[in-house]
C-alpha cells in the first residue's frame, strides 16, 4: 500500500463544556479548544492526531502547521517517522526548540504513528512491543477552585470508580498553610490506602516547597508535583534532598533535551513528559533513557494516547485520568477497577464523534500535493 503523504488538513474546534468547567485557574470557563490534524496517504490511510492548548494559541498552531510544517510533509513516506521528526526539528530549530513548533511537530508525529499502526493492522502498544495489558490510573481533577470540601467530594467520585489514587491541586490561590490543611483533610477523608498526589503547578519557590513539604511528608502523599518553575532545576534538587516525599515533574519541559538535567542528577524518580511536547516518538525515547536511570514515567494528561506508550514500556508508573474529554470520543478510554487498557483498534484507536467535528468547527485548512 502506498504510504506517500498526499494531503494534510486541520479542523479547529471550540467545544462547550458539558457541566461545570474545571475551576483550575488555567482554562477558559466557556469552552475547550482542539486542533485536529489529519494526514492522508496515496493508499487511502488517514492518520489523525489532536492538540489541546489549555489556554489559547489555537490559530497560532494552525498557522505554524500550514506555513512551516506541511510543506515539508507532502510527498514524504508516512512510515519515515524518525526521518520526518528530525526534518521538522532541525528545520524549525531557530524558531522552535520548544513551544509552538514542537507542538506542531508532535501533532504530525502522532498522526504518522496512527498511519503506521493502521498499515500494520496493530494497535500501537502491540506495534511497539506489548509489555502489559493494563496500566494503573489516578483520578485527576480535584481542582483548587473547588475548595476543601469540593476537592474531597471529587476525590470520592474517583475512588467510587475503583481508582486507588487521586491528585489534588495546591498553591496559586491559597497560602501554603491552607494547602497543607487541605491535604491533611483529604488524607483523613480517604484513609491510609488511597494514594494522594499533590500538584503545585509551579506555584511555590523552593523554600516554600521545603517548608510546606515537610508537613506533607507527615501525610504520606505519593508525590509533590511541579513545586517550582520548570527552569529551576537546582530548586528541584534542593527540594528532593530536603523531603522524604517524591518530587516529580517534566510536563512543562520540551523533549529529552529539556529533561537532560533530570537524568544528569536523577533526584526525581518519576518523570511526567507531555506527548504534545515532542510526540510519541520522543515520549518513548524519554522512557528508554529514564529506565536506564531507574526512573519511571507518568505522562501528563492525554491518557487515551499515552496508554499505548505505558503498555509498551517496562518503567510505567501511573496514567493521569482526566474525564473532561470523555464526551468527545466514539469510544472513550475509561478506567475499570482502577486500570486503563489500550484499545485493540489499529493505530491509536481514537475517533472524535462526527457531530463534534461538524458542529464545533471554527476554522482550519487543507493542503493537497
Amino acid at each position: 500500500m502506498d504510504t506517500t503523504i498526499t494531503a494534510v488538513s486541520t479542523n479547529l474546534l471550540r467545544i462547550p463544556w458539558t457541566g461545570e468547567p474545571p475551576p483550575n485557574g488555567i482554562m477558559p470557563p466557556t469552552h475547550r479548544e482542539f486542533l485536529v490534524l489529519e494526514i492522508t496517504t496515496r493508499g487511502g490511510i488517514v492518520g489523525m492526531s489532536y492538540l489541546q492548548p489549555l489556554s489559547g494559541g489555537l490559530e497560532t498552531l494552525d498557522s505554524c502547521l500550514r506555513t512551516m510544517i506541511v510543506p515539508k510533509l507532502l510527498g514524504r513516506d508516512a512510515t519515515e517517522i524518525e526521518g520526518i521528526w528530525q526534518t521538522l526539528w532541525t528545520s524549525t530549530y531557530w524558531l522552535g526548540r520548544g513551544g509552538i513548533a514542537t507542538w506542531c511537530l508532535s501533532a504530525v508525529d502522532i498522526a504518522l504513528w496512527d498511519i503506521v499502526g493502521k498499515r500494520a493492522g496493530l494497535p500501537l502498544y502491540r506495534l511497539w512491543g506489548k509489555c502489559r495489558d493494563a496500566v494503573p490510573a489516578y483520578g485527576s481533577g480535584c481542582w483548587r477552585g473547588l475548595g476543601r470540601d469540593g476537592m474531597i467530594a471529587r476525590a470520592r467520585e474517583f475512588t467510587s470508580m475503583g481508582l486507588q489514587a487521586i491528585k489534588m491541586q495546591a498553591a496559586h490561590i491559597r497560602p501554603w498553610r491552607e494547602d497543607v490543611r487541605n491535604v491533611q483533610a483529604m488524607r483523613a477523608a480517604l484513609g491510609p490506602d488511597i494514594e494522594i498526589m499533590v500538584d503545585v503547578n509551579m506555584g511555590w519557590t523552593a523554600d516554600t516547597a521545603i517548608q510546606a513539604g515537610r508537613h506533607l511528608d507527615e501525610v504520606d502523599i505519593y508525590w509533590l508535583e511541579e513545586p517550582v518553575v520548570c527552569e529551576d532545576v537546582a530548586g528541584y534538587r534542593r527540594i528532593a534532598a530536603a523531603l522524604r516525599t517524591r518530587v516529580v515533574g517534566g510536563e512543562s519541559h520540551f523533549t529529552r533535551f529539556d529533561l537532560r538535567p533530570f537524568f544528569e542528577c536523577p533526584s526525581s524518580p518519576i518523570l511526567q513528559p507531555d506527548p504534545m511536547r515532542g510526540g510519541l516518538t520522543e515520549l518513548r525515547k524519554i522512557a528508554a533513557v529514564a529506565d536506564t536511570w531507574g526512573m519511571q514515567i507518568a505522562p501528563h494528561l492525554f491518557h487515551e494516547l499515552t496508554v499505548h506508550v505505558l503498555a509498551s514500556i517496562p518503567n510505567a508508573n501511573y496514567l493521569e485520568y482526566m474525564d473532561w474529554n470523555d464526551d468527545l470520543w466514539i469510544n472513550p478510554s475509561i478506567p475499570v477497577r482502577g486500570m486503563l487498557r489500550p484499545p485493540e483498534t489499529p493505530g491509536h484507536g481514537l475517533q472524535f464523534k462526527a457531530e463534534i467535528l461538524r458542529d464545533c468547527r471554527i476554522g482550519g485548512f487543507e493542503t493537497v500535493d
